[in-house]
């Protein structure tokens, strides 16, 4: 099939935007749905890629179409399909940024299912193949009973695979690497293991589409460590099978949330009784007589409807597993989850993992210490937000998670507060010491810096800036007489300190 046949497919409705002939009689390989805004890693050579265009805004809109199409470039693909749904139009800096790169375009009209393109194309390329090359019926009918009974992909996967007579080893991975689902006898496969080779394109993997699945984050991914294990008619059979339960899935955690963001409104009012947290808890399918439980909360710089749940959510799944966990979002818009339990050890070796599925939004995270039962979880929770914004300060433009147990010092516990604040109080305890304006401000603010890290020693203080000793009082009264702080006093040293971290 070549993307002029794809094109011109009446039942389709798809709009040509820009392409040159000679591009439109590329054969296509396949088709992948992506909203990443840098896709690169999991298009394949020739192949359609069908985007709904949730990564692009019109705030910056030029550079996000820019990246997106030249990861496109870089991989090869055959064709932009946009959808229309998103933004009722393909903006016209994608189409500009197609015409730059070579990448043919077109728009996909909002009442066409992304489904409908990726089954004409994979039933143009295997729908010669004879019957033992797909489904058989009987195994067709079994998957379609059991994904109308709402089974989970751990039970389609083994029905799928059943009727071989042999062992295959396949599974369904989350983009990051996380095993959702595997095969009898398919070894454990590692995350970072699965991500590379996600990336890298060894064995099969198929896109599974589910329109549902809005953020990166719940993509699936259909994967076969042999490709000649399984025929590639019946991979495509089973990924769209297991595409409707991972939509059916999806909207009914959508619909879950709602009682796990009441009970964020809850936590984050003061004065919450007990009483009402543990129903609240109840409530959101978690044990309500005691804990521990953790509370993390997470924010991207992106505010796309549901980024910072679905990043959240699966960054707890690969440590909670199928245990019990609520993720919902505050009043604010920040993610926040609850999980029974403690903070696994490898929760911090996961965010990157998370983070990297997305690496052009930067994915902040902050954690609070376990609270022993429902009273303690507003704090928890307060401590949790505390680190998030410690998270943000400290790494704005790149991913991090901040546990706020690793506040034990005065540096780290005031990068949590608000940089506005921060400004504010060294302004105000500094005083003319920071003024641009004042020559001598520049020498006496450094003095002071080192005096205080010299601990307050007038011959340690004169050694370190290579001055007489002398002249180290001289400056230290000059900064007494302009902060009106007095140096021999812990307290006023404490002060000043303080304002010096807020300005680092």
């Amino acid at each position: 099939m070549h993307v002029e046949h794809l094109l011109r497919d009446e039942t389709l409705g798809l709009r040509l935007l820009w392409a040159e002939d000679t591009l439109l009689d590329r054969e296509i390989s396949g088709v992948t749905v992506t909203d990443l805004e840098d896709p690169v890693r999991f298009v394949r050579p020739g192949e359609v890629v069908l985007s709904g265009l949730v990564w692009w805004t019109p705030d910056g809109g030029q550079d996000k179409a820019e990246r997106f199409v030249a990861g496109l470039r870089g991989a090869d693909a055959a064709v932009l399909l946009a959808g229309e749904e998103t933004h009722g139009t393909v903006p016209d800096d994608l189409v500009e940024a197609c015409v730059r790169h070579g990448i043919p375009v077109a728009a996909v009209p909002a009442h066409v299912m992304f489904r409908a393109v990726t089954d004409q194309v994979y039933f143009q390329q295997w729908g010669e193949l004879s019957r033992h090359h797909a489904l058989p019926e009987i195994a067709r009918a079994r998957l379609s009973r059991l994904a109308a009974q709402d089974a989970g992909p751990e039970a389609l996967l083994a029905a799928a695979f059943a009727h071989l007579g042999r062992t295959a080893a396949a599974y369904v991975l989350t983009a990051t690497g996380r095993t959702v689902a595997a095969t009898e006898g398919a070894r454990a496969l590692p995350a970072e293991e699965a991500v590379a080779a996600l990336m890298d394109g060894s064995g099969a993997t198929i896109p599974v589409d589910a329109e549902a699945a809005t953020t990166p984050y719940e993509r699936l991914h259909l994967y076969l460590p042999d490709p000649d294990a399984a025929p590639p008619r019946m991979l495509h059979e089973v990924a769209a099978i297991l595409g409707r339960g991972q939509e059916a899935r999806t909207r009914r955690r959508a619909a879950a949330r709602r009682a796990v963001d009441e009970l964020g409104t809850l936590l984050a009012r003061s004065g919450a009784e007990a009483t009402d947290v543990a129903a609240a808890l109840r409530g959101c399918g978690l044990p309500a007589a005691a804990g521990p439980y953790w509370v993390i909360t997470a924010d991207t710089a992106d505010r796309r409807e549901g980024l910072a749940e679905g990043a959240l959510g699966e960054a707890v799944a690969h440590v909670a597993g199928p245990g019990p966990a609520a993720v919902g979002r505050l009043a604010d818009g920040t993610a926040f989850a609850v999980v029974p339990g403690d903070l696994p050890a490898g929760f911090g070796e996961v965010w990157p993992l998370v983070a990297g599925c997305e690496p052009s939004v930067p994915l902040h995270g902050g954690a609070g210490s376990p609270a022993a039962g429902p009273e303690g979880l507003a704090g928890a929770l307060a401590e949790a937000r505390y680190a998030l914004a410690s998270a943000r300060s400290t790494a704005p433009d790149a991913s991090l998670l901040t546990d706020a147990t690793a506040f034990t010092g005065l540096d780290t516990l005031l990068t949590g507060v608000p940089a506005e604040v921060r400004t504010a109080y060294s302004h105000t305890v500094l005083g003319s010491l920071i003024d641009t304006g004042n020559t001598s401000a520049a020498p006496l603010l450094h003095t002071l810096r080192t005096f205080l890290a010299c601990d307050g020693s007038w011959a340690r203080t004169a050694e370190a800036l290579h001055l007489h000793v002398n002249t180290v009082h001289y400056r230290i009264q000059r900064i007494e007489h302009f902060t009106g702080r007095d140096l021999s006093r812990l307290a006023d040293r404490l002060d000043l300190w303080a304002a010096l971290l807020c300005r680092s």
